[in-house]
């Protein structure tokens, strides 16, 4: 039991996001997920400019919804900064026809914001997200991690993102 307990370990190395690492590239595709449009989703994406990340589950989708009110309300560049939402669509009992109607109507409404759905909790697994909460990850241009926040953010959090999406873009 205990090298079972050691491999389990040794193999989860690696996988958690850190800050100042460069993530292993996650892609949502066919049962795993995709974008609202039905595309894939690669977080190669996130190496285009700086973007910030929002990993929720549908039944905690008010938890850090004050930070998407003040990241809205600093009106960044359009052309430095992007925004995806990812749903962790396993963890919640909500039907997926359900989100994936509410998801489609998000992504008319707000174009700015890439909409992803995760099937299966992927970014759970492979980066090691909280599940069943708000997670809110900050990427460099060149795919970096500067911020990453799993649950509920501060208010002082909230202002140390800002600041941190103001320096660096």
């Amino acid at each position: 039991m205990k090298l079972l307990s050691l491999l389990v370990s040794i193999l989860s190395l690696g996988l958690a996001l850190e800050l100042g690492q460069i993530p292993k590239t996650i892609v949502l595709e066919g049962d795993k997920g995709a974008q609202v449009n039905g595309e894939a989703f690669s977080s190669e994406i996130l190496k285009t400019k700086l973007h910030i990340l929002f990993y929720v589950d549908p039944d905690e989708k008010e938890m850090n919804e004050h930070v998407s009110s003040a990241l809205k309300e600093q009106n960044f560049d359009k052309n430095a900064y992007a925004s995806v939402a990812i749903i962790n669509m396993a963890a919640t009992w909500l039907p997926n026809f359900a989100i994936a109607s509410k998801l489609k109507s998000k992504q008319e409404t707000y174009p700015d914001t890439l909409y992803v759905k995760d099937l299966q909790s992927v970014l759970v697994k492979e980066w090691d997200l909280k599940d069943d909460s708000s997670n809110v990850v900050l990427f460099a241009k060149d795919g970096r991690v500067l911020f990453i926040k799993k649950g509920k953010l501060s208010s002082e959090e909230t202002l140390e993102l800002i600041s941190l999406i103001q320096d660096n873009i």
